[in-house]
Formats: C-alpha cells, structure tokens, sequence
C-alpha cells in the first residue's frame, strides 16, 4: 500500500538523500534512547527532541488502551485545549486517526489537505496547514498497546524512506512500553478480558484508573501518579495498604496533609517544591498517621515528568513502608542516622525556610509574568497542595486575572469562574493590605462546586507599591496555623518581588516590540493589478526584536516596488539601523533609480552610519502592464515563482550584503511575471533550523508551496483570503517550534491582471 497516495511519487526524494544521511543516524540514535525510556511522556519526548527534525512536536500524542479497552491520551506536545477535552478517550471502534490505526493495524497516514479542510472536522482542523499528521499503531505479538500520532513537517511529499523511519520509532515505542508493562504490578489490569472484577462485577477499589499503568516502576510495594495539569491523584491498592488508609473507589489519594506527620510536613513541602522545580527523580522520607493512632514511616521514591518545555506534569512512583522492609535490620541503622541528620537540619521553622528557599529559586528563574505565573501554577499549586491559585494583577487601578491562562487544559473555565467570584475579597484584602484566611466551621454552607473548602487570600505589595492579590483554595477544609499564616505572607512577598521584576520586564520588551512594529508598514497599499498579503515574526530569544523589514511601494510609471531586507542582530541596534535602512531606500527608489542603483546606494549609506552591521536586501520592480521585472540581491534569499502548481527560485546573481563592499555594484536583473503568477520573497529566519541543512528547508517549502497550489487552484490562487491563507500556513511552521531564534518576515505578490 502506498501510504502518500495524498502527494506526489516520492522516487526522486529517496534518491536525494544517500543512505548515510544525519537523519538516517538521528534515527538509529532516537532508537537507541527509546529502548532506556522509562515512562510513556519520556518516549514523546525522546522521539519530538531525538527524532529526526522533520518531527514537528506540536501536535503530537501517545495513546495507551487502558483497563476497559479504550484509547487514553497518556502524553502530548502542542494539542490545542479543543483536542484534550474532546479527545482525551478515544473508542477504538470510531473512525478517528488514532481508531483507524490501532483498527487496520498499519501507519495511517493524514496529508496537508486533510489536516487543513476535514480532520476532524471543518473547523477543528484550521490551523495545522502545511503539517502532516501519521499516526502510528504500538502492536507487540499481534497485543495492541496504544498508538502515537505525530505532527511532521512534510509539505509536498513524504519519502517511503522517512515512512520507515517512522515505523520503526512505532515498533520501539512499543516493545518498550509493552516491557515497562510486563515488569508493572501485576495487579494493575491491561484490558477488558483481564481486568478483575469483585463479586458484584465492579471493578476493585484502587484499580480502577487506568492511568496507574504510567508507574511501571512499582515492583512489590504501592504505586502512586499525580497528575499536576488537573491536580488528581491516584494510587494502587498496594499503596492504601502501605499507608494504612481506607481505599477508595477510584482509587483518588487524599490530600497529603491528610496523611503525613504535621511535623513532617513543611520537610515534604519543600522537597516537593525542589523536585518539581527542576524535574526527574527523588526520594524523600515522612511518617504517615494510620487509623487508630498508629505512626507508620514511609519512603517515597518517584520521578517528576517534564513536557517538551520543561513544565512538570506527572509524578509517579513507589511507595514503601520501611518499617516491614526486607532489610530491616540493616535499614535500622541507616534510619537511625537519618533521624540525626533531621534532628540536625532543625525544627519544622528550619522546613518552612527551606520550603520557601525552594519556592524562591523557582521564582528568580522566572522572566516574565507568564514565567512567573507558570512558576505559580507549576511548582507552588502542586507544593501547597492548593486546588487551584488565582493571581490578579494591578492594571491602572484594577485587579485583572492572569494565572487561569498560563494553567489552561480542562481547569480553566473553572479558574475563569472562581476569579470572577473572588474579585472582591482579592480587591479588599488588597486593600487592607492584610491577608485573609478562611476558617472551617461547623455551619457553614458551601454553595456549589467552585466554592473552596479552605482558601487564603495573600495581598502582593512590593516596594510600597500594590502588586495584584494571591487566591489559595483547597478542596478541603483546614486550620491555618500561625505557622502557616507566616508561611504564607512570606510567599507573598516573594511572588510580589518576583512579578515587580517580571513586569518591568515585560514592559521594556513591549516598548521594544512596538518600536520595531511601528518601523515596518501597518497596512501594505492598494495597488492596481495585483494582490499581496505580509507576515512579520519577531524572534523568540534575546530581546525579541531584530532587523527584518519589508515594503511595497508605489513608484512612478505605476511600477511598483518589493521590498525585503534583514539587517544583522537581534538587538535594539538592528531596529534603529533597519529603519534608517528603510528610509533610505524608499527615497531611492522613489526617485527613479532602478534596483541594482538603489542598493548601490543603499549600501554606502549603511557604511557612513555608525555601526558595524550589515544587511541583507532584496529590491525588485513591476510593470503591472506587461509584468516586466527588474531586481538585484545583496546576499539575500533569491525570490520564489509560484506559478502552474511549480515552485521555483527566480534566478537572480547577487552581489555582497549592504555595508560589506560599498564599491561593488549589483548586477541587475531582468525577468517577466505573467498572470496568474504569484512571487514569495522572505527572510531566512522562515526557513532556517538547527537541526536541517538549509537547502533541505527550501525545499521543503517549495513542495509546501506547490501542495497548495495545486490544493488551491489557479482560479483561486490571486484571491485575497488565498494569499493571507498561504501566508499564515507559511508562517505556522515557524510558530511550532520550540524556540525561533532569528526573526521573519515575507511578502507575497500576485498579479491579478493586465493593467489596460
């Protein structure tokens, strides 16, 4: 079967690339690390940051069957909130991708036209474009184990090469998630036919959620997984056992401040908080309270899971009751001098200040709001063992929420609705600049899901200035302490410090931002005879800011100017040079010169400016008439025809980048646009990437730019939403990885018809 029916024959593609190719290596080295995964989010992970760097990462996901035959979204990268609440489950028996692939038992496989129009619907879809989605079946001994679906950056043909590649990170996928199952509890049931069933059919208490498959380390001693993006968490029976608490029907753990020690308590807390702030594995050690009195010691051992950027969203692992230990005569003693060295470190104060030396490292590695915001939701949520954090912030008089959309997912409509229902207690303890704590007791009503059993309301002052206000709540009740009133003001003044210093970031970012905006055109003008559409992207690193610019001029004649340029750096020194850069060639051309005069001069101008940047541009002229054109490049990537569903660079000599050699002259060229024909002109920062040879990316985007030519059709092709289309898909690439380290900009132009 011929899996890329949807594009062309890929024959020319295989004999491109030789056997021995850096993506050929990058596969069997992904294979490699795969086989020493140890949870189903590091596979993702391994694959999207190992695999070959045609794997996209945004979009993409790994299903596991869980207990009752169904598909259940175990890790993802990039899904949109849609996806997570529609298709966190999937029934095999549907005609979903996932469905599909784990029903017919092959690679199947969604083309650009499919992800862009009808999958899964007409709307749900838009936005993908140009990616590719194939979705892989995990099947080890004819046993189905799941599937993983990834995003790829094909955008005109798939080679059968990259197909195998692709099938072979399936096939490891899944003998080793198959081995990590085999080698989990035994107790824990891997479908409908196994899972056990108490007299009355039910299934048992503590095995009831599937997702305990992810703590395949547990081996003989209770299994437990948090889930920090919903805050649930659940537990084997083994674990109910190790701990001496009641099991529950779904297996959901209580609060840990229902089980552990008070005076172990602030020790766990701040443990947590290290681990969750830089992720992978830990081990600490508290007493729980059994029923009756009874003080049991416990050791918890597990691995915090980071997503491809580095947010904690899983803890699993083991716990062990250390008193019924194998070795327990030999554990005596380490226990023993485990109690010294506690008795050393100090009373539950010395805890408190470690839990907030804790929080306060994961605070200063934060930039902006949103860093700091993240920080909130990522390590102090789950530390407090909060049900939910609310953070409001000042804006010219007013408290305006900001937390519920860095912590998105399922939660965030229920965020949205709690912020709006604590808008004034945050506003009055904001002002009596006091925090307020709330108190149990015995009558009083809670009204509704999102009313808190226990919340505490933290005013966020910084330099005498009011920063916004801090919503704790919890899902049950609780006394507050004067401890932990003094625990909680002093995180106050932490997150207030660290939001002051994320805003005024914030704020000089913007400014710089808006400076680069207002140098490039607002709006491009309408010309007769031709339709255009731009896109500009600043950079993901540095400041954020950089040199690309472009034009569309209107000069004499009625020809018209096309303008692209990208001065070196990323810096608020590029800006200023581009947008003298600008200026001054647009005087240029407007006076007549053509385009090879025009850079020439444009070029010794960058010399006599005080800098030691350079610049690369491109400048060419139409006749909308006859479609005549004329241009010249300055080290710049030479333009694209799109024309009869083809895809091709303009053959254009160039000379050296502006400011270089201010004496070399520029070739000119002279080349012709017939209707119908559309040109793309860009920077590099569009198709550059690390892990891609550069002439590999520009192919990549021809065959995209031929794929939608074809899917779009030359009578559609000059209409005006066709080109913002085209422009967004080209662009949409770019916005999917993890970080851009070079800004972009580009401009296409059509001729639409002869002017009379």
């Amino acid at each position: 079967m011929d899996l890329t029916s949807p594009w062309a024959s890929p024959s020319e593609d295989e004999s491109r690339t030789p056997r021995s190719s850096p993506t050929a290596r990058s596969a069997m080295r992904c294979v490699r690390l795969l086989l020493g995964c140890t949870t189903a989010a590091d596979l993702l992970g391994t694959v999207l940051a190992e695999g070959p760097g045609w794997i996209t990462g945004e979009g993409s996901a790994l299903y596991l069957l869980d207990s009752v035959g169904m598909l259940r979204l175990t890790a993802s990268h990039g899904l949109p909130d849609w996806a997570h609440e529609r298709y966190s489950t999937v029934d095999p028996a549907s005609d979903l991708p996932a469905a599909m692939a784990l029903r017919l038992r092959r690679p199947y496989l969604l083309s650009p036209e499919h992800t862009s129009i009808d999958y899964p619907n007409k709307n749900a879809g838009m936005g993908t474009g140009m990616v590719a989605v194939i979705t892989l079946p995990m099947i080890v001994d004819e046993r189905p184990v799941g599937v993983l679906s990834l995003a790829l950056a094909h955008r005109g043909t798939v080679p059968h090469r990259d197909l195998d590649v692709l099938e072979t990170i399936g096939e490891a996928c899944a003998h080793r998630l198959s081995h990590l199952l085999d080698h989990a509890d035994a107790r824990i049931p891997r479908g409908p036919a196994e899972a056990p069933q108490d007299g009355d059919g039910s299934r048992p208490a503590g095995l009831a959620h599937p997702m305990l498959s992810l703590a395949v380390r547990a081996a003989g001693h209770g299994a437990f997984e948090r889930d920090l993006v919903t805050g649930e968490s659940y537990w084997d029976a083994a674990a109910f056992q190790v701990t001496g608490q009641p099991a529950t029907a779904d297996g959901s753990a209580p609060e840990l401040d229902r089980i552990v020690h008070p005076e172990d308590l602030p020790d766990v807390q701040a443990a947590l908080a290290e681990a969750l702030a830089t992720g992978g594995r830990y081990r600490i050690e508290y007493r729980v309270l059994r029923r009756g009195g009874k003080v049991a010691r416990i050791e918890e051992t597990g691995e915090v899971m980071l997503d491809v950027h580095d947010r904690p969203v899983r803890v699993a692992g083991l716990l062990t009751d250390r008193e019924q230990s194998r070795a327990q005569s030999r554990e005596q003693g380490r226990e023993q001098g485990q109690e010294q060295n506690r008795e050393q470190r100090g009373t539950p104060a010395g805890a408190r200040t470690a839990l907030l030396l804790a929080l306060t490292r994961a605070l200063s590695r934060a930039v902006t709001v949103r860093d700091v915001t993240t920080a909130v939701t990522d390590v102090a949520r789950p530390t407090f063992g909060a049900a939910s954090i609310v953070l409001d912030l000042v804006d010219e008089g007013r408290l305006l929420p900001v937390s519920h959309t860095v912590y998105g997912g399922p939660r965030r409509t229920e965020l949205t609705r709690l912020a709006d229902l604590s808008e004034d207690v945050m506003q009055h303890a904001l002002t009596r600049s006091a925090p307020l704590f709330s108190e149990p007791g015995a009558g009083r009503v809670r009204h509704g899901p999102l009313t808190p059993a226990a919340w505490a309301v933290l005013p966020l002052v910084a330099s005498g200035r009011q920063v916004g206000s801090c919503l704790i709540t919890f899902a049950t009740e609780r006394v507050f302490s004067r401890e932990d009133r003094t625990l909680y003001s002093a995180f106050a003044g932490i997150l207030a410090q660290s939001l002051e210093r994320a805003r005024l970031y914030d704020t000089h970012l913007h400014r710089a931002t808006e400076l680069q905006r207002a140098m490039l055109p607002r709006t491009l003008p309408r010309l007769s005879g031709i339709a255009s559409a731009a896109r500009y992207l600043p950079s993901t690193e540095g400041m954020q800011i950089g040199g690309d610019w472009y034009d569309l001029l209107k000069l004499p004649d009625d020809r018209i100017g096309l303008v692209i340029g990208d001065v070196q750096g990323h810096n608020a020194e590029a800006t200023a040079v581009m947008g003298q850069l600008r200026s001054g060639l647009r005087a240029y051309a407007t006076d007549g010169h053509d385009p090879a005069a025009t850079l020439a001069r444009t070029s010794r101008l960058l010399t006599e400016l005080d800098t030691e940047l350079f610049a690369t541009c491109l400048y060419l002229t139409l006749d909308p008439t006859d479609g005549a054109l004329t241009a010249a490049r300055a080290g710049h990537p030479a333009p694209v025809r799109i024309a009869d569903a083809k895809a091709a660079e303009l053959d254009l000599p160039g000379g050296p980048p502006l400011g270089v050699d201010p004496g070399q002259p520029y070739p000119l060229a002279v080349d012709r646009l017939s209707v119908g024909e559309t040109l793309l002109v860009y920077t590099d920062g569009l198709v550059e990437d690390r892990e891609e040879d550069y002439d590999e990316s520009v192919q990549r985007m021809l065959g995209g730019l031929e794929l939608w030519a074809r899917q779009t059709g030359p009578a559609r092709i000059g209409a005006a939403p066709a080109l913002e289309r085209l422009a967004d898909l080209l662009t949409l690439n770019v916005t999917e990885r993890r970080s851009r380290p070079d800004d972009v900009a580009l401009l296409l132009l059509h001729r639409t018809s002869p002017l009379p």
